[in-house]
């Protein structure tokens, strides 16, 4: 049977890191295995679900480049089908009406908690034949009342549920909706899903869902559950450890590599292996290997990780991904200097693209002043001369290269018997505003010609005007 798994997040929020590790793992086994991977959002709830939130998750998965093969899919555009298998259940006495009030259902449960045994429902309506005036029924699915429900889980292993402890769950609600429980289960059987992986928060459902799916006489899929992500204190993540949302790491400046090769060692490894390229991860991921054990995110191994992968992929790449936090700073990527070139010079310098985008402005965009204590210390009276032998030196050339200028820088420090560092440095700061950048010669070539005249008669002008 063709292997195929699917990602199916509720649409009522943004696609968070755990989603996306639970994404991430069921596309790896899918394309290990040759097989499909489907993209379903869960929208039943109503009240909650909204387009932001199904566009926030569509955009982290194109972010990601977690390609899927089918979807995505809407339950809200499914109603029909649940409510017909809803019937099949209630015509095979599988389901039945629950005429249970919540002042009833409240007794029950306070009942039951008095006496320290588990809430649940007692099943009191699985009997009632006739209805009851003014009361608008749920409908319950009928669990076995025996016996036990196995789930062969290819993380956990065997796990065993006694089904006297699984009461009978509500599959309809009294306006006819249907509940996840339901769903999940339709949605699985009609898309043979052949492997469910998903966070252990669900592992209490999958005994009721293989129920539900044995009731219909349909084989249940291999499911495999996660162990939850926790924040660097161990305990559960949330937005208190910082970024927990996907695209907030993008706009934190990580690139969606890093954070893929990032997630997936949350909780998988193959040896003492850390860097992966995704070849590779689909080569030799396996679902056996995942831990049992929570994992502890680890803000600093993911900034060692994203620095790697700035440094070692393509300019090309690196420049894709740059290319939005320059929009970010109004400015337009496809105006010289290529970004690419940008990247190969700051690539050493920077661990994220925030930090690369704000060291590369001025490659772009003019400056309106220079960085204080930069000027004070290099735009002195005693500077004015020797920007202005480099104006007149670099405005000669006669072709605007890296060796050319560093031969015109370096014939200006000797003609004027100053050290290079009294040339360069007032020069840096005349065409970048600040105190570092790549080498100078570098970083006037990406600059270009007429900005960099134009800078350095400005730094004079400056300098000059502090004068008077």
């Amino acid at each position: 049977m063709k292997v195929r798994t699917r990602f199916a997040p509720s649409p009522t929020g943004y696609l968070h890191i755990g989603g996306a590790r639970t994404a991430l793992f069921s596309w790896l086994y899918a394309r290990k295995h040759g097989g499909d991977f489907v993209l379903r959002i869960e929208d039943t709830d109503l009240a909650r679900s909204n387009a932001e939130s199904v566009n926030a998750i569509l955009e982290g998965m194109n972010w990601l480049g977690l390609e899927y093969d089918e979807g995505p899919f809407y339950q809200t555009q499914r109603f029909d089908r649940y409510k017909e298998v809803i019937q099949q259940l209630l015509d095979t006495g599988h389901a039945y009406y629950c005429y249970c009030t919540k002042e009833e259902l409240d007794a029950m449960r306070d009942q039951q908690m008095a006496m320290k045994v588990k809430p649940r429902y007692d099943g009191r309506c699985r009997l009632r034949g006739e209805p009851r005036e003014g009361v608008s029924p749920v409908i319950r699915f009928r669990n076995p009342a025996e016996g036990i429900t196995v789930v062969d889980d290819m993380v956990r292993g065997r796990v065993t549920f006694q089904n006297t402890e699984l009461d009978d769950l509500i599959i309809a609600r009294s306006d006819g909706t249907p509940t996840y429980n339901l769903t999940v289960v339709v949605d699985d059987w009609d898309m043979q899903i052949t492997h469910v992986i998903r966070g252990d928060d669900h592992l209490n459902n999958t005994p009721r869902q293989i129920n539900i799916l044995k009731a219909l006489g349909v084989e249940p899929p291999r499911y495999a559950h996660l162990p939850m992500i926790l924040g660097p204190d161990g305990t559960k993540l949330s937005k208190r450890h910082g970024a927990v949302s996907v695209m907030q790491y993008r706009d934190d400046g990580y690139l969606p590599q890093a954070l893929l090769n990032y997630l997936v060692r949350l909780g998988w490894s193959h040896g003492d292996q850390e860097i992966f390229s995704l070849d590779e991860l689909i080569e030799l991921f396996d679902i056996a290997d995942v831990n049992h054990s929570a994992s502890a995110i680890n803000p600093e191994k993911l900034l060692w990780l994203n620095q790697h992968y700035i440094k070692t992929q393509t300019s090309d790449y690196v420049a894709r991904q740059l290319s939005w936090h320059m929009g970010q700073r109004d400015v337009d990527p496809s105006t010289p200097p290529p970004l690419r070139d940008v990247v190969e010079i700051l690539r050493d310098r920077a661990k994220t693209l925030v930090e690369m985008a704000d060291q590369s402005v001025y490659f772009f965009k003019e400056f309106d002043e220079y960085d204080e204590k930069a000027a004070q210390k290099n735009l002195t009276p005693d500077a004015l001369p020797v920007l202005q032998a480099l104006h007149a030196a670099l405005d000669a050339l006669g072709e605007w290269s890296a060796e050319q200028i560093h031969e015109s820088v370096t014939g200006v420090s000797e003609r004027l018997q100053v050290k290079l560092g009294k040339v360069a440095q007032p020069l840096r700061v005349a065409v970048t505003g600040g105190s570092v950048s790549p080498s100078i010669d570098q970083t006037l070539m990406l600059i270009g010609r007429e900005r960099t005249l134009s800078r350095i008669q400005k730094a004079a002008e400056w300098i000059a005007s502090k004068k008077v």
